[in-house]
């Protein structure tokens, strides 16, 4: 029983083997002056089980890169805040970008166009930490924001994250009437369908095809 334990051990280890993973201890150190991206998974998630491997090749051949990092949380331990932080809602999530301001990866999810968006995209970006490389309006922005009181922005950040929040249950309703209507137009459409039928019109079909039949025999 032991050895079995021990294998499962060194199996659900080799699952991650040569990914980073990240957890709200190590975040910081971890990402600092880096461009990542990020894959949120559950263990559980078939999913994510098929893209594992793929996830350790990329992460191998970015090893060590000195912008570029492939990192991975594991939304199921006590690396859950970074997931609710991010908004992850689904698995795998896959983000990327900034650190500090991770933007949805939309992609698509084969090894190829994993090391596509990387050699495309894992390169310095402007940032809070980067601000050489932002333009000038992106320098204004960060530079007021910078001014501002923790407190104030505190308050804009509970906002903007009120309006995400609302959005998605505007959405959610606006998807679950949509499944109510589509519903009840399938329902009439096969009522008229099946009221059709009844009223001969397989059979009035099937006369007609007789009749062709008998003209050609004469």
């Amino acid at each position: 029983m032991k050895f079995s334990l021990a294998l499962l051990a060194l199996s659900v280890a080799s699952a991650s083997a040569g990914v980073a993973n990240l957890t709200p201890e190590n975040y910081d150190s971890l990402t600092a002056g880096k461009t990542v991206f990020i894959k949120f998974f559950a263990p559980w998630c078939g999913h994510c089980k098929k893209m594992a491997p793929d996830w350790e090749t990329l992460a191998g051949k970015w090893e060590g890169h000195e912008v570029g990092l492939i990192a991975e949380v594991d939304c199921t331990t006590d690396a859950k805040p970074l997931c609710e932080e991010n908004g992850v809602k689904g698995f795998p999530t896959l983000k990327y970008g900034d650190p500090g301001a991770l933007e949805d990866y939309k992609g698509g999810r084969t090894l190829k166009d994993f090391e596509k968006f990387c050699d495309e995209n894992l390169k310095p970006v402007c940032s809070v930490t980067n601000i050489d490389l932002c333009d000038d309006e992106k320098k204004a922005l960060i530079a007021a924001l910078m001014a501002k009181p923790d407190a104030e922005l505190d308050a804009e950040i509970k906002a903007a994250e009120a309006t995400l929040a609302s959005a998605e249950t505007d959405f959610k309703a606006a998807v679950e009437q949509l499944q109510k209507t589509y519903e009840s137009l399938t329902k009439t459409k096969e009522e008229k369908e099946q009221s059709v039928k009844d009223a001969g019109l397989t059979l009035m079909k099937a006369v007609k095809k007789a009749k062709s039949a008998g003209s050609d025999e004469l």
